[in-house]
């Protein structure tokens, strides 16, 4: 921890308008293939960067988590692209499906993770990693084995969250490298390895976000040039995946999937297009990242010097031209719920409403 008493930033309530931003642009790349042949044209867009032994980290979800990317379509990519990729993922924080190595492993098998090797990297030790430049950590404690790979697909369900306001790859990386007894702590507890679970959650909006971005800082240097991202705007609740079947029923259209070398600029073009919804569709999604402050991670790592706010969008369904995020998003279709998902949340909720009747 830094020991500067530091102060957060400001501004995670205010969305800035993309002729507002400065600095230079970086490339996204954006298709409407919501599926597993546009997971595989994305990559192959950014893939050039995946060299060595490959990891990929994504959140696997708790039990029948409804809205986790299918795990269909990262077969089709680890087959066809990444045939010797692991996927990497650590414990959790809170108690639930994934807080220990032997939750968490049942709980790969019941979301359809077994086609390729999952590694929980946090399961034989963890390992510090410096943080360059932050000013509430120095370094950030990850999985042990994270380090066995050469490099990273960091590889995103984008939702909303609901602490962080939104999930993109920044908290894919910064929560979801953290280990899950000692990184994930320092990250959301003040008192972080000196108090009980009452001080689990003391940090909220701007610093959540400073730290999450600091955390994400620490892994991003450590590999380099040799980690990429892809975010999949899917069946995206207000809440995180983390909530499994108990996430808040989702009202945003899906839009499509969008890849980039540049962790800012992919989840700064994610919120342009969330931002570029009309009222009806895009509201609930604005409201939960107004609320938690959560624009605040994209300030801050801009201020980290982790990417650009400013980028140009490749359209790559019609030849490469250039599209704004309001053309992105037109056409976009109401979001209409599986009826099986249906069933699940209505179970799930019956299934505490009865535990907190016993």
């Amino acid at each position: 921890m830094n020991q500067n008493n530091p102060v957060p930033g400001v501004g995670g309530d205010k969305y800035i308008p993309f002729n507002e931003r400065t600095g230079e642009a970086s490339v996204v790349y954006f298709t409407r293939d919501l599926s597993a042949a546009g997971l595989q044209k994305m990559y192959q867009r950014v893939g050039a960067a995946i060299t060595g032994k490959a990891a990929i980290k994504l959140h696997t979800g708790e039990q029948f988590g409804p809205n986790i990317i299918p795990h269909e379509w990262v077969q089709n990519l680890v087959e066809k692209e990444l045939p010797q990729a692991t996927i990497i993922e650590t414990n959790t924080y809170y108690a639930g499906d994934r807080d220990t190595t032997e939750k968490h492993r049942e709980t790969l098998k019941v979301n359809g993770w077994t086609f390729c090797p999952v590694d929980i990297t946090d399961a034989e030790g963890t390992v510090m990693l410096p943080v360059k430049g932050g000013k509430w950590f120095t370094e950030m404690s990850v999985g042990k084995s994270m380090l066995n790979y050469d490099s990273l697909l960091v590889l995103t369900h984008f939702k909303g969250h609901t602490m962080g306001g939104f999930g993109g790859s920044n908290k894919n990386i910064g929560i979801g490298c953290a280990d899950g007894k000692i990184g994930k702590a320092m990250i959301h507890s003040r008192l972080a390895g000196k108090g009980g679970e009452e001080d689990m959650w003391t940090i909220a909006e701007e610093e959540l976000m400073e730290r999450i971005s600091e955390s994400t800082k620490a892994t991003v240097d450590h590999f380099g040039k040799n980690i990429t991202f892809i975010n999949v705007m899917r069946n995206m609740s207000v809440d995180c995946d983390c909530a499994g079947c108990l996430a808040e029923k989702v009202v945003t259209p899906n839009i499509g999937i969008l890849a980039s070398n540049d962790i800012l600029a992919l989840d700064q073009a994610c919120i342009d297009l969330v931002f570029a919804l009309s009222e009806a569709d895009g509201n609930a999604l604005r409201e939960r990242i107004i609320t938690r402050h959560g624009l605040r991670q994209l300030s801050y790592m801009k201020e980290l010097g982790m990417g650009n706010d400013r980028y140009t969008l490749i359209d790559t369904d019609h030849a490469d031209t250039e599209i704004q995020p309001k053309n992105a998003v037109a056409g976009v279709k109401p979001f209409v719920e599986l009826p099986i998902v249906t069933e699940r949340r209505l179970k799930a909720m019956a299934a505490m409403a009865a535990a907190e009747q016993e």
